[in-house]
């Protein structure tokens, strides 16, 4: 197998358009390659620079887990540290994170900050939401979004050889001086459920927590519920702060 590196997008493009395979950080692809043969060609973005940013409102597809530090919203911080062991998060990528895995551990976290994906494909590079980015397995060169207020996550603790642990997150974001939108999303084993509602400086959690059940979450279990009640609370208490 022929491991290309593009460092520019171009040369990126050119790769997919000639059949290159994206590897991310190989975590997830590389069981099934031993097991059904291994392609031709395959591409990695590890020395595209497009795809290696990390700040306080853009994250690289091809940035390894462990450098999703503090600087970026708490939120995502914590979905990626939380992520399997060291030497995981020391391989996989969040590209392949979102793309690649039917976990999608930073997936909530992603719905929560309304991050927009900019995907690279043979054709060319443009910005489309998270739902196309899932449905069409595209190559994440980045994803941006606005910087929230104040976030949080929570990742209850799982049975070994169960299900994915439930995962809760929530992000408040400022709409004017004294009105938001909290979004919320919660990955219940594999699948995931997101919401948002309005909220005012001085909102009473429970209300903010009761439109939001309105929309979906009361069919959520209720470690799920309370878990979401508790993130909800903290989330609303410091972005009045």
């Amino acid at each position: 197998m022929r491991l290309r590196l593009p460092s520019s997008v171009s040369e990126a493009q050119r790769c997919l358009a000639e059949g290159a395979v994206p590897i991310g950080g190989a975590t997830l692809v590389w069981a099934g390659w031993q097991r059904d043969g291994f392609p031709e060609q395959a591409v990695s973005l590890r020395d595209l620079p497009e795809a290696n940013t990390v700040g306080p409102d853009e994250l690289g597809g091809a940035v390894p887990l462990h450098r999703v530090d503090a600087t970026v919203p708490e939120v995502l911080h914590r979905a990626a540290s939380g992520v399997g062991t060291g030497a995981v998060r020391r391989a996989a990528t969040v590209g392949g994170n979102l793309v690649g895995s039917t976990l999608r551990c930073l997936l909530p976290a992603a719905l929560v900050l309304d991050a927009r994906p900019t995907v690279l494909t043979a054709d060319g590079v443009y910005e489309t939401d998270l739902a196309e980015l899932l449905a069409k397995r595209h190559v994440l060169l980045a994803l941006r979004w606005r910087t929230p207020l104040a976030s949080g996550y929570r990742k209850l603790e799982g049975e070994a050889g169960g299900p994915p642990p439930l995962v809760v997150a929530a992000a408040a974001h400022a709409d004017g001086a004294a009105r938001g939108t909290l979004r919320v999303a919660v990955r219940d084993g594999y699948e995931v459920f997101s919401e948002s509602a309005p909220y005012h400086a001085d909102a009473d959690p429970e209300e903010v927590m009761r439109a939001l059940t309105g929309a979906g979450p009361a069919a959520l279990p209720a470690p799920a519920r309370d878990a979401l009640r508790r993130e909800v609370a903290d989330v609303l208490s410091r972005a009045a702060a």
